[in-house]
């Protein structure tokens, strides 16, 4: 799959290392705003041709197809895709997250690949970022996992205020001096 990268020329991963909106939602790894509604479902951030498949072999579900062309971009599949995360932690390119968007009435959760230390605590109180790192808002880590099957790459799931759903994809690292004190 070719991504069209004409529609505004300063945007994108060949300008600034960030995915555009439009090349995300070309790729092929976003369940239909339908489907969004509905329950837990990945979304795949994955907008390079580059040789991976992990996250195919990963699904049981067979939700995600790279197919025999390994330089092909990953396709979701919504309507197969359960948000069970299997495929989070198994993304090379730490491109993949699954998202709630009716968690609660007032909030969202989100699970995202974490391969830095200290590890967030569930309770813990952590900014959370857009695809730029840029904070959007706080949110409460809920759950850490940190399976084996996980090869050293936790999963952290946290909740925040629905109104940020489709801003924010990931944490912000606490500062040196705010690990320190414990966070």
């Amino acid at each position: 799959m070719t991504i069209d990268r004409t529609q505004n020329e300063r945007e994108g991963v060949a300008y600034t290392g960030t995915p555009s909106e439009q090349e995300l939602h070309d790729s092929g790894g976003y369940a239909t705003q339908e489907r969004q509604e509905r329950g837990p479902v990945a979304f795949i951030e994955c907008v390079e041709c580059i040789p991976c498949n992990p996250c195919e072999s990963a699904c049981p579900y067979h939700a995600i197809t790279v197919g025999p062309d390994i330089t092909a971009l990953p396709q979701l599949d919504g309507e197969k895709c359960i948000g069970c995360g299997l495929c989070i932690a198994v993304c090379p390119g730490l491109a993949i997250y699954v998202k709630s968007k009716h968690h609660s009435e007032t909030h969202t959760t989100i699970s995202f690949p974490y391969e830095y230390v200290p590890l967030p605590s569930k309770g813990d109180t952590v900014n959370l970022t857009d695809r730029n790192g840029d904070v959007v808002c706080q949110g409460r880590v809920l759950n850490v996992f940190t399976s084996r099957r996980n090869d050293r790459t936790a999963v952290v799931q946290a909740e925040f205020d629905k109104r940020y759903c489709s801003e924010v994809v990931s944490m912000k690292l606490p500062r040196s001096d705010e690990r320190e004190r414990g966070r």
